[in-house]
Order: structure tokens, then C-alpha cells, then sequence
């Protein structure tokens, strides 16, 4: 009797080891919008998307059953997204809400495991982009993009692996912007 469960506490114990990381790795990647919730009573328009669980797993199978090529791709490429949050306020009037709620959320992503992508800056209505990612290992585990105007703020979180390489295939599609990644793979002259 003691044979067999030393194997299989062994068992339990290397998935804990396993698991745990990578479950710990995803959760990291989901932002806390707490800071953001006092926004919906000055806000004019507010946009809260919340897409997880059973609707997203909806989301899947539809996109894998659609006979449209360009929309099956995209159902590959989000297979594995756990869950995306969008969150945007505009306001009536100019400095109606409080940067420091929105710099707590740019502060989330200075925490371990997030890497900029890019930080856009202009004068004009005092615009503010930052595209933060998250990887596990060399897969995408997480995507958060902040932007912030004199009159409105937008935050979405992407939870999840995603595949770049089939995004990147349809991009200019299906009201995907243009974008190109550099394959590291290409030779020089190529």
C-alpha cells in the first residue's frame, strides 16, 4: 500500500510544482481595475467589456465552425485566451478624472514578467499609449495597452496566450491593423 502512494503523492507534487508557476504566471497577467471604478459616475459614455468563461469559450467555437477562413485563423489564434477586459470612460470637459487612477494601472505593469512594447507620448490632448506584454516561456501570456486624453481613458487587458504569428497573417483583414513582425528566422538579404 505504501508503494503506491509514494508514487502518486511524487505525482501530485511535481504537477503542483509544474502548474502552479504557470497558473500563477496567467494570473499576473490580469490587471486590478479598482482604481477606475469612481470614473463611471463623471464619465459621459462608459465601456465595460468583460469577456471570460462560458461566453468566450462561445466565441471559440463559433469562430472554428465559421467557414470564413480569415475568421477560423483568428479562432486559432485566440484558442487559449483565458479572458479580455476593455474598460474606457470619455468625459464631457478636459482633466475630469484623476491621472493618478490611471497611473495606478500603468503601475501594475511595472511588476515582474511585464515587457513595454511601446510607450507613444503626445501633446496633443496630452495623449498617453503604453503596449505592455506579458510572456511564459517564448508564448504570450498577456497583453495590457493603456491609453490615456484630456477627455476620455481607455484600458484593455488580454488574458491569455496568443498566437503573433497567425495575428500578423491576418493583419489588414477583417479590421485588423496593419502590422509586421520581423521573423528571427529570415536570413540576412532575404
Amino acid at each position: 500500500m505504501r508503494s503506491l502512494n509514494q508514487p502518486l503523492l511524487g505525482l501530485i507534487l511535481f504537477m503542483l510544482f509544474v502548474l502552479c508557476p504557470i497558473a500563477l504566471q496567467a494570473q499576473n497577467a490580469r490587471l486590478h481595475f479598482e482604481n477606475l471604478n469612481g470614473l463611471e459616475t463623471k464619465a459621459r459614455d462608459v465601456v465595460e467589456v468583460n469577456i471570460e468563461g462560458k461566453i468566450l469559450d462561445l466565441s471559440k467555437r463559433v469562430l472554428a465552425k465559421t467557414n470564413d477562413a480569415n475568421a477560423k485563423k483568428i479562432g486559432q489564434a485566440i484558442s487559449g485566451l483565458e479572458a479580455i477586459y476593455v474598460r474606457a470612460y470619455k468625459f464631457e470637459n478636459e482633466n475630469e478624472y484623476n491621472i493618478s487612477d490611471i497611473d495606478q494601472i500603468r503601475s501594475q505593469l511595472q511588476a515582474p514578467g511585464w515587457e513595454r512594447l511601446a510607450n507613444v507620448r503626445s501633446k496633443k490632448n496630452d495623449q498617453k499609449i503604453d503596449v505592455f506584454t506579458m510572456f511564459t516561456g517564448n508564448v504570450m501570456s498577456g497583453v495590457a495597452v493603456v491609453l490615456s486624453e484630456s477627455k476620455s481613458v481607455a484600458v484593455i487587458n488580454v488574458i491569455g496566450p496568443i498566437d503573433i504569428e497567425l495575428l500578423t497573417e491576418l493583419s489588414g483583414k477583417m479590421n485588423i491593423p496593419h502590422f509586421e513582425i520581423q521573423d528571427d528566422k529570415a536570413k540576412p538579404g532575404n
